[in-house]
C-alpha cells in the first residue's frame, strides 16, 4: 500500500496520463472524465473486467496486468494507495521524473475552481452522492460528478457536466477528503474506522472536523449520530445545517415505513411533505433527508428537492436484486463495517418479509476484522436468520495470523447461527441446502464476495430444498 503524499505537486496542464490499477470504479470514473477533458488516456489493471473493456471503447489505451513498457509517453501517472510500491509502472515513472499523483490529485485537477459539494461519512456516501447527482438532474441541472459506485440509471460512476456544480464522494479512508476546496459539505456519520490511517479515533474525528470548517459556504451533518453530534460539537463553522429524526433538527425526517421501498415525512421550517423512495431501507429515508438539506441549501424549494430525490433507483453494489432460484432472492450489498451491516439487514428485513434472512459475509481487511470481529458476529447474529462466513478480503494488506473469518464465526453466542465456509463452492453449497422458498440471500463486503452469487445461485438450481 502506499500512502498518498499530497504534498507533490499537481500539474498545471496534462496532455497523456496513465492509471494504475484504471479498472476500479472509482479510477475509471476519472480515467472517463480525463478523456472527456480531450487528455490522452492509458492504464493498466491486474485483470480483464467490463470497465476495461468500457474504457477501451471510449479511446483509452487500456492492458491486462503491470508493466514498465506500459507507460509509453504518458507525461502524468495516476495512482491508487492499493498498489504496491514495487509496481513496475510506478517505479519508471519516479525514474523518470514524471509527475506521480495520487487519484484525489487527479480528482482535484478535475474540479478546478468550480463549485463543490463533497459527500463525506463512515456509511452512505456512495448512495448520498448518486441521489444528489440524480435529484440535481431532476431539478434540471447538469453536474459534474464522481462517485464512488455506479448510479443505477445513470449505468456511470462519473460524467462531466454543462453546469459549474460538481458533486464528489469525498473519501476519508486515507485523508484525501481534506485535499479538496470543498463548497458544501455533507457529512452523513462519523463511525471511528480506517484507525490504520489515522491511528487514534481523536484524529479521525478530527479530520471530519477540519473537513467541515474548510467548508466554505456550508456544512450539512447529521442530527443523530453520535458521531457527527461529536463532530458538530466541534464545529465554528458560521452556517451548520443538521438533518435527521433529532426534534431540533433544521431538516427533519418522520413516519418512517419500512415495508419495501422507504417512505417517510420531511419537514422544514413548519413545511412537511411525504416522500415515497424507490429504494428500501430507514438508512436511505435518512440519506434522503441529508440530500434535501443540500438541495435546499443550493436555493431549491422543500417540495421540489422532496420529489426530486424519489426517483432516486439506488447504486450498484447496494442491496442489488441478482436473482431468484426456487422461490430464494439473492441480494448483493457492499456494507463492509458493523454499522453498514446492520443497516444493510434492517432494510433487507423489510424486503424478506416472512421469509428468513441468510446472510453471506465476507470481512473486509485484516485490520478491520481483528479490530471488529465481535461487533460483526453481535449485529450478523441478531439480524440475520443464518450467516455463512467466508474467509477475510485481505486487500491491500497482508495476512495477520489467527485473523480469519474463523475468528467472526466464533464470536457467535449461538454456533448454530454460523458456518464458516473458506471454499466457496462449497459456501454456494451449503446455502443451498439451507435456504428455503420465500428466504432471502445476501452477500456482504466490499471485496469480491459478489462473484460468488452464479455460484450460488447456480446451486439453488441444482440443489433441492432440505
Amino acid at each position: 500500500m502506499i500512502r498518498p503524499d499530497l504534498t507533490l505537486p499537481i500539474p498545471e496542464n496534462i496532455t497523456a496520463a496513465h492509471f494504475i490499477g484504471i479498472g476500479g470504479s472509482g479510477m475509471s470514473g476519472l480515467a472517463r472524465m480525463f478523456l472527456d477533458a480531450g487528455i490522452r488516456v492509458s492504464g493498466s489493471d491486474r485483470a480483464d473486467s467490463e470497465n476495461l473493456r468500457a474504457l477501451a471503447a471510449a479511446g483509452a489505451t487500456v492492458y491486462v496486468g503491470h508493466d514498465a513498457a506500459h507507460l509509453g509517453d504518458a507525461d502524468t501517472v495516476v495512482h491508487t494507495g492499493a498498489i504496491w510500491p514495487e509496481n513496475p509502472e510506478f517505479v519508471l515513472a519516479k525514474e523518470r521524473g514524471l509527475h506521480v499523483i495520487h487519484r484525489s490529485q487527479a480528482l482535484h485537477w478535475l474540479i478546478g475552481t468550480r463549485r463543490l459539494v463533497s459527500v463525506a461519512g463512515a456509511h452512505g456516501k456512495t448512495s448520498s452522492t448518486g441521489m444528489l447527482v440524480t435529484a440535481l438532474q431532476a431539478l434540471g441541472a447538469d453536474p459534474n460528478f464522481v462517485n464512488g459506485g455506479v448510479i443505477e440509471q445513470l449505468g456511470a460512476s462519473s460524467a462531466s457536466g454543462a453546469d459549474e456544480l460538481f458533486v464528489i464522494e469525498a473519501d476519508e479512508s486515507d485523508g484525501t477528503f481534506l485535499l479538496y476546496d470543498t463548497s458544501i459539505a455533507l457529512i452523513t456519520n462519523v463511525d471511528p474506522d480506517h484507525l490504520d490511517f489515522f491511528s487514534t479515533e481523536d484524529a479521525f474525528y478530527d479530520a471530519f472536523i477540519r473537513f467541515g470548517d474548510e467548508a466554505s459556504e456550508a456544512v450539512v451533518i447529521s442530527s443523530d449520530d453520535a458521531g457527527a453530534q461529536r463532530v458538530h460539537a466541534g464545529l465554528s463553522h458560521e452556517n451548520i445545517v443538521t438533518f435527521g429524526r433529532a426534534d431540533d433538527a433544521d431538516v427533519r425526517v418522520g413516519d418512517i415505513v419500512t415495508d419495501g421501498p422507504v417512505a417517510a415525512t420531511v419537514t422544514y421550517e413548519g413545511v412537511s411533505v411525504r416522500m415515497q423512495l424507490a429504494v428500501p431501507g430507514a438508512h436511505n429515508a435518512i440519506n434522503a433527508t441529508g440530500v434535501v438539506a443540500v438541495l435546499l441549501t443550493l436555493g431549491h424549494d422543500l417540495a421540489a428537492a422532496v420529489h426530486a430525490v424519489e426517483g432516486f433507483a439506488g447504486t450498484v453494489r447496494r442491496l442489488e436484486l441478482h436473482g431468484a432460484e426456487r422461490g430464494v432472492h439473492v441480494y448483493d450489498d457492499y456494507s463492509h463495517h458493523p454499522t453498514e451491516v446492520r443497516a444493510a439487514l434492517e432494510a433487507m428485513r423489510g424486503i424478506a418479509g416472512s421469509g428468513r434472512l441468510i446472510a453471506i459475509q465476507q470481512p473486509h481487511t485484516y485490520s478491520r476484522t481483528q479490530h471488529m470481529y465481535r461487533e460483526f458476529a453481535e449485529v450478523l447474529e441478531e439480524l440475520a436468520d443464518h450467516t455463512v462466513m467466508l474467509d477475510v478480503y485481505g486487500a491491500r494488506e497482508d495476512p495477520v495470523p489467527g485473523v480469519t473469518g474463523e475468528l467472526v464465526s466464533g464470536a457467535f453466542a449461538d454456533p448454530t447461527h454460523v458456518h464458516f465456509v473458506a471454499d466457496w463452492q462449497d459456501a454456494a453449497d451449503y446455502t443451498a441446502q439451507v435456504a428455503r422458498d420465500g428466504d432471502v440471500v445476501v452477500t456482504l463486503g466490499c471485496g469480491n464476495v459478489y462473484q460468488i452469487i452464479p455460484q450460488v445461485l447456480d446451486s439453488l438450481r441444482r440443489i433441492p430444498e432440505a
